[in-house]
């Protein structure tokens, strides 16, 4: 089980910004299909027209939440006559008990969105409460914890947006973000006789000048040429901590370092400690297991 007892107030998370409006409508729109192609056919057999329902989301267990909003745009997606009253806001501590979010309208509108919703703000919520942790296990330290591009796929929006929510940073969003040489590209570049400080050389000639530029190296005796051919981050990827501490100290501020490969809550704390900028976490998305979050429906006639 995650461990959520360490999780920041809302004070100390940064504000996570928004999802773009047009990937969140995409996700909702392909969920509620995939979901209810023709219609919710149990709820048309069984609930009456008339009938209106209030239902609360609440927490199972402590944790962080994220997705407050994304759960009440599902809502409104499949009717907009749903009235929805927000009580806890994303990026905020709750614990077993607490009541999130609550919507009243048409009860066969709240039972037809009632899984789309609930999946995504409780994955959501997931991510933003292990990140949270990761967090809190470098406080007092200069490192980043930031995500990777190991999001499930067609939900990167809504994970990265809950990275946020639990005080973690986001990496490059896409492979069109920033340009990020790794150890296939190496073995590529190697097999065809090009030294990687040539490479270096050779990228950054051909870039404009508002591109980032990171390269990742699995020696120490990488370092030097890469830094000295003029990357902006260098990523020391398996380091142990000893490593990192020797890489740190012949990178002498000329580069961000980031550190990857080998971070989980045991080691994070260490590797924080050698003095690197960013730690990448991949688990932040592709481990985190989803929330234990209920939604409590009320019907009457």
């Amino acid at each position: 089980m995650t461990d959520t007892t360490a999780v920041p107030d809302r004070a100390a998370v940064l504000d996570p910004g928004t999802i773009p409006h047009h990937a969140l409508r995409r996700v909702i729109d392909t969920a509620l299909e995939e979901d209810a192609p023709w219609g919710d056919v149990t709820s048309e057999a069984f609930i009456p027209l008339a009938a209106t329902a209030t239902a609360t989301l609440s927490a199972r267990e402590p944790g962080v939440l994220s997705g407050g909003g994304v759960f009440v745009a599902v809502m409104h997606a499949v009717d907009p006559s749903i009235v929805a009253e927000v009580h806890v806001t994303d990026g905020t501590r709750f614990v077993a008990g607490d009541a999130l979010v609550t919507v009243s309208g048409p009860a066969r509108s709240v039972l037809r969105a009632e899984r789309v919703a609930l999946n995504l703000v409780q994955r959501m919520s997931g991510v933003a409460t292990l990140t949270a942790a990761y967090v809190a296990a470098v406080a007092g330290t200069s490192a980043r914890i930031v995500d990777t591009r190991k999001t499930t796929p067609g939900l990167r929006a809504l994970e990265r947006y809950a990275v946020r929510c639990g005080g973690g940073r986001n990496h490059r969003t896409s492979l069109s973000d920033a340009v990020m040489a790794k150890d296939n590209h190496l073995a590529v570049l190697l097999a065809s006789g090009i030294e990687i400080g040539d490479a270096v050389r050779a990228a950054r000639q051909r870039l404009g000048h508002t591109v980032h530029l990171e390269v990742e190296v699995d020696r120490v005796d990488q370092v030097e040429p890469v830094v000295a051919a003029g990357v902006d981050t260098i990523m020391l990827d398996n380091f142990g901590p000893d490593e990192l501490v020797e890489g740190v100290a012949v990178v002498a501020g000329r580069a961000l370092v980031e550190a990857s490969g080998g971070v989980n809550l045991d080691t994070v704390a260490a590797i924080a400690a050698t003095g690197v900028d960013v730690i990448s976490v991949g688990a932040l998305t592709h481990s985190a297991r989803a929330l234990d979050l209920g939604l409590d429906v009320a019907v009457s006639a």
